[in-house]
């Protein structure tokens, strides 16, 4: 149990996956700039995430380890993510329109999001075994999801504010990005 608190602890906070290892920025800055997209998008991402380390871990130890098909991880996993993003489409589509319509194209984007698809290299890279491959998982799409809501929190307050001209847009959100992943680094020595 207390491997998995750290496995978790370390996934969310101290190796964040946006702010530490710099995956997922695509949706990262693209849906970050309201609470409520931001808070949708990192469902999303905590559902696919999870199911996918889960799917994954099984497919790679039951069937490609065994077979020694290892070379086909990355397509099988790809393909898997591909499927979940899908499922999440659909019901987003048919259950809350209006997170499905504000999400737009990050959606499907989450199938090439590179966080997923490092999330079950990693699994297979560290040897985790399922449970900690999920949790693994799990523990990433939530730290992703902080850092989005936290950047989407801080990017709504920036609205209000008296911004030079050459830093509106784009410029300021990479800087506060930086500040967000240097305050992260303070969670370092927590593991």
């Amino acid at each position: 149990m207390k491997e998995l608190i750290l496995i978790a602890i370390g996934a969310a906070l101290v190796n964040n996956v946006v702010l530490s290892q710099f995956l997922g920025i695509c949706a990262f800055l693209g849906v970050s700039k309201k609470m409520d997209t931001a808070a949708g998008m990192g469902g999303a991402v905590i559902f696919v995430l999870t199911i996918s380390s889960f799917v994954t871990s099984l497919i790679y130890k039951f069937i490609l380890a065994p077979a020694e098909l290892d070379y086909l991880k990355t397509i099988v996993f790809i393909l898997v993510i591909a499927a979940l993003v899908q499922l999440v489409e659909m019901f987003l589509k048919k259950t809350i329109p209006s997170l499905y319509r504000a999400l737009g194209v990050y959606l499907p984007l989450i199938t090439t999001n590179c966080a997923v698809l490092g999330v079950a290299l990693i699994n297979v890279q560290k040897d985790y075994t399922i449970l900690q491959g999920t949790v693994y998982g799990l523990a990433t799409a939530i730290g992703f999801t902080i850092a989005m809501v936290l950047m989407a929190g801080l990017r709504e307050k920036m609205e209000y504010n008296d911004i030079p001209e050459s830093f509106k847009g784009m410029p300021i959100v990479l800087l506060t990005a930086m500040l967000m992943s240097m305050a992260f680094m303070g969670f370092s020595g927590m593991i």
